[in-house]
């Protein structure tokens, strides 16, 4: 997780070219085939929020699901290990595979959320008829429940903005999903739900389109398709690098 957080956050390091050659338009054309004309999470916010700004408990529902994201992948694998152990190495190498091959796309193919697009006037006249065409509610909302610690929190965690396709919110929710049935019926059913309601959350907030969550599905289905294949490679290199640890601490 410390080489994922530094891959992510890298690109970030020369915001100025990161912004000249981020992907901005090509997401907003699928989604926008997607809503029919219209991008979804600009259709939602229309029909549901409220007219005078006013954040209401189910959008507050939406953004502590998005917030509590940070802690359920790894809540998954610890589950895992605790209770479960047997299936440990296996549960823990599908998270975090789904978490390093997804940052790859950050790097190769930088591309912007919708809220991003928002910002720079890459939307239509028929989605911008409102003043806010696509409000991202996690930030009025972080402002109005943490008050003056916002801004630390939100920069601390913030650590490259345009790093959205694929979804890997969504993708690693799918896999701690995926992980969760493979140990249990109700642990199952929990991850799923969690992970359906994120899905509706990322959109609806404006932080992702609905083409980065079915690439973060894409992302999670290969990684589990992949780890049977993959995982007598991996037990070799674990092998490996045992036996250098042995070399260099000997008993």
């Amino acid at each position: 997780m410390w080489a994922y957080v530094a891959m992510y956050e890298m690109p970030n390091d020369d915001p100025e070219s990161l912004e000249a050659r981020v992907h901005v338009d090509y997401p907003v054309r699928i989604d926008r085939a997607i809503g029919m004309g219209e991008l979804p999470g600009v259709r939602l916010q229309r029909l549901f929020r409220h007219p005078d700004g006013h954040i209401r408990a189910p959008e507050k529902l939406l953004v502590w699901t998005h917030w509590v994201w940070f802690a359920v992948p790894h809540a998954t694998v610890l589950y895992t290990l605790l209770r479960h152990r047997e299936k440990f190495p296996r549960s823990a190498m599908m998270v975090y595979a789904t978490f390093d091959l997804g940052v790859l796309c950050y790097w190769l193919v930088p591309t912007a959320p919708p809220w991003y697009a928002a910002k720079v006037g890459r939307l239509t006249a028929v989605e911008t008829e409102t003043e806010i065409p696509l409000r991202r509610m996690m930030l009025d909302y972080g402002r109005e429940f943490w008050k003056d610690r916002w801004d630390g929190l939100y920069d601390g965690l913030a650590g490259n903005p345009l790093a959205a396709m694929p979804s890997l919110h969504f993708a690693t929710s799918v896999t701690a999903a995926h992980v969760l049935s493979d140990v249990g019926r109700v642990p199952g059913v929990i991850g799923w739900t969690y992970a359906g309601t994120l899905g509706v959350a990322l959109v609806y907030l404006g932080e992702h389109y609905v083409t980065d969550l079915v690439a973060g599905l894409a992302l999670a289905e290969g990684v589990r398709a992949a780890a049977p294949v993959a995982t007598p490679a991996l037990r070799r290199v674990a092998r490996a690098v045992q036996a250098i640890e042995r070399r260099a601490h000997p008993a």
